[in-house]
């Protein structure tokens, strides 16, 4: 929303008289004086008309959380405990989540309150790698490499899977390197693989991103700047 439009709706003005009010230098957006009455507000901009508060602003909060098994992805759930019950913080009903991981399935998520960002993330065109651990209920066959590579087809979506990444570490376990996010995708792949059944699986690292070895199951802690800027688009880039 547009400074003029946003004070117009706030104090029951016409947009002219909201301009006007701009121009006499009265406004100050995130603390500066602004005349610029097409400058984009958001839930985020603290907005000030002369001595009167309007808007304080939201905080903008970027928070990694370790997932355990048996919690879901979820804000809300009627029968299981969420990621977010744990987080006590005041913003906590603004977050939502960047991603999903099933119930049974464990490691990093990321949350935050700012929609752009969180979009940077979830955008299925910036095809951003998510790697997971997984370990199975057989030995992995080698063929399986390629077979993650060509990709394979789902039905009834109808859909052909993007080349994943399959790096075997021993006969039962492997890294999987995932561009999409599929409904069960890494389940229904192994599952193609004659019948492998995952035993555990864990999402270690989001693009650049790890989930740090001292951040226990359960716990969660705020990013840090240079690990929100990861997920920002980069000089030259197209924003979505």
């Amino acid at each position: 929303m547009r400074l003029d439009q946003f004070l117009a709706k706030t104090k029951g003005w016409s947009e002219r008289t909201a301009r006007q009010e701009i121009l006499r230098r009265v406004v100050r957006v995130d603390e500066s004086v602004t005349v610029e009455h097409r400058r984009e507000i958001d839930k985020f901009s603290r907005v000030e008309l002369g001595t009167c508060l309007l808007q304080e602003g939201l905080r903008r909060v970027y928070l990694m959380t370790h997932k355990r098994i048996g919690v879901v992805s979820a804000t809300r759930d009627p029968e299981h405990p969420t990621v977010l019950e744990k987080i006590e913080l005041p913003e906590r009903d603004t977050l939502h989540l960047a991603g999903r991981l099933d119930r049974s399935s464990s490691g990093l998520l990321l949350l935050s309150n700012d929609g752009r960002w969180t979009s940077s993330i979830t955008d299925p065109e910036s095809h951003l790698a998510k790697t997971y651990l997984v370990e199975t209920d057989r030995e992995i066959p080698f063929e399986a490499v390629a077979r993650f590579q060509e990709g394979f087809h789902f039905l009834p979506e109808d859909i052909q899977t993007k080349p994943a990444e399959l790096q075997i570490l021993d006969p039962c376990r492997a890294l999987v390197i995932l561009r999409e996010g599929r409904y069960h995708q890494i389940k229904r792949m192994f599952h193609r693989l004659d019948g492998i059944r995952l035993r555990s699986l864990h999402r270690e690292q989001i693009g650049d991103l790890r989930l740090p070895d001292d951040l226990a199951p359960g716990q969660w802690r705020h990013l840090t700047p240079s690990e929100v800027s990861l997920f920002l688009p980069k000089p030259g880039e197209k924003q979505n």
